[in-house]
């Protein structure tokens, strides 16, 4: 079964799956096409529509056969809400998704970081890329409800005193108007962004062309979608769009954005919330790119600001080399001897975590059916056993490793006292933005 963190994804059997979620919570879900967009009211499936072609909503139990969904169809998001009217999620406990076979065997399972404000979760989407069905984790806020978020999706909500008893009453709506796209002035971002960076201590960054052009492109999907959030309604994610415009980078951070008008709008936003501006002053990134979005339907404005530094050799080798000291202190926390670095495992975990960016998958077995010690043995290697960890979406050494460390199956790998040696490899870009790989042998 893969554990699945926000962003992560893993391709799915044929057939019927069933997708459970735990704790007080109504499931609904929504069939779209590549757009984002749903094709007609069938395809709003609720407690008071529960069915559609190839979907069904029994209980808190959503069963989806793909393979029969409507024409067209090529993606189901599945939303959570509290059971309780007026209940935000974030004062309950977090909703843990749970993917199964058509025999009951476990697929998938994800939960999300706790939410706030949010009174609705986009909580994962099960999509079709290349023909294969896959499982995405998503896991993102929504502040405006169910009929705000069906609205949003294509679904025109009937007042809600003329539906049966309260809840949405789906129509299709009309495409939205096109955005309108800039990149905002950037001598009014650049010097109070640097100025708000000299602050606590930390470089200035500097407008990189294509980052600027990343951000246009993300802050329109954005607005085609009209919602914010890391994946745009074209399936490519945020992180994606730098790589795809010829930034590679070692350390990468983002802000999405709804609702300021100006540049100083924004940047207020972002100093006064306490992860926009631990990001805003990450004495990491080196380069930015911003722009801003104007829904011409709602008038909405839409931001996009990328902040980044660029990959080279030595600062690749830097964080590897990190990731094996934070390892190696934990296992001597533990009593046990360090790894040494073995060359040809770490030839195998770069190229894991590079293919996973450039193939969009998240697994220990690649698309051709190769498992770690196939893949440390194409690199050379004699090693007699071989583990492997893999993570994804963590930006530091120090954040992933304490997420190996706080998973079971993971952290008995790092504490394996029968592992003599390790190779690391770090790779950005794909859907979740890092992807990291721990190869150890004995």
């Amino acid at each position: 079964m893969s554990e699945l963190v926000a962003g992560a994804n893993v391709a799915l059997p044929e057939g019927a799956l069933a997708v459970r979620v735990s704790g007080p919570f109504d499931v609904c879900a929504l069939v779209t096409d590549d757009s984002g967009k749903v094709g007609g009211d069938g395809d709003f499936v609720f407690y008071n529509q529960p069915t559609a072609p190839g979907a069904g909503l029994r209980g808190g139990t959503l069963t989806l056969e793909p393979a029969r969904l409507r024409a067209g169809a090529t993606r189901v998001t599945v939303v959570v809400s509290a059971v309780e009217p007026g209940t935000r999620p974030g004062g309950l406990p977090a909703p843990t998704l749970q993917v199964t076979d058509r025999q009951g065997r476990p697929l998938a399972r994800f939960t999300p970081a706790p939410a706030r404000q949010e009174t609705v979760l986009l909580l994962a989407e099960v999509y079709r890329r290349g023909g294969v069905w896959k499982l995405r984790a998503l896991g993102q806020g929504y502040a405006d409800g169910l009929a705000g978020l069906a609205r949003d999706f294509g679904v025109e909500v009937a007042d809600e005193g003329t539906a049966a008893q309260g809840s949405p009453a789906p129509r299709t709506a009309a495409a939205p108007a096109p955005a309108s796209v800039r990149a905002p002035d950037p001598e009014r971002f650049l010097g109070p962004v640097n100025s708000a960076r000299a602050a606590v201590g930390s470089p200035p960054v500097s407008l990189d062309a294509r980052l600027v052009s990343a951000a246009r492109a993300h802050v329109t999907a954005m607005t085609a979608a009209g919602r914010l959030g890391t994946m745009g309604a074209d399936g490519v994610s945020v992180h994606q769009r730098v790589t795809a415009a010829g930034f590679r980078y070692l350390a990468v951070g983002e802000h999405l954005v709804s609702g300021p008008r100006t540049s100083a709008e924004f940047l207020g936003y972002c100093l006064r919330t306490d992860q926009a501006r631990r990001t805003l002053h990450d004495p990491a990134f080196t380069h930015a790119g911003l722009a801003r979005a104007e829904d011409g339907r709602t008038g909405d404005v839409l931001w996009t600001a990328l902040w980044a530094s660029p990959l080279t050799p030595a600062g690749l080798a830097g964080t590897e080399a990190e990731v094996v000291d934070r390892t190696n202190r934990e296992r001597a926390r533990a009593g046990l001897r360090p790894l040494a670095v073995d060359p040809l495992l770490a030839t195998a975990a770069r190229a894991h975590s590079a293919d996973m960016v450039a193939r969009s998958f998240y697994s220990h077995t690649s698309p051709e059916g190769g498992r770690p010690w196939d893949r440390a043995a194409a690199a050379g290697s004699a090693r007699r056993t071989i583990g492997e960890n893999i993570a994804c979406g963590q930006r530091s050494p120090a954040e992933v490793v304490e997420g190996w460390m706080n998973s079971p199956g993971h952290r008995a790998n790092i504490l394996k006292p029968a592992f003599t040696h390790i190779g690391v490899g770090f790779a950005g870009g794909g859907p979740s933005g890092t992807y990291w790989t721990q190869l150890f042998g004995a």
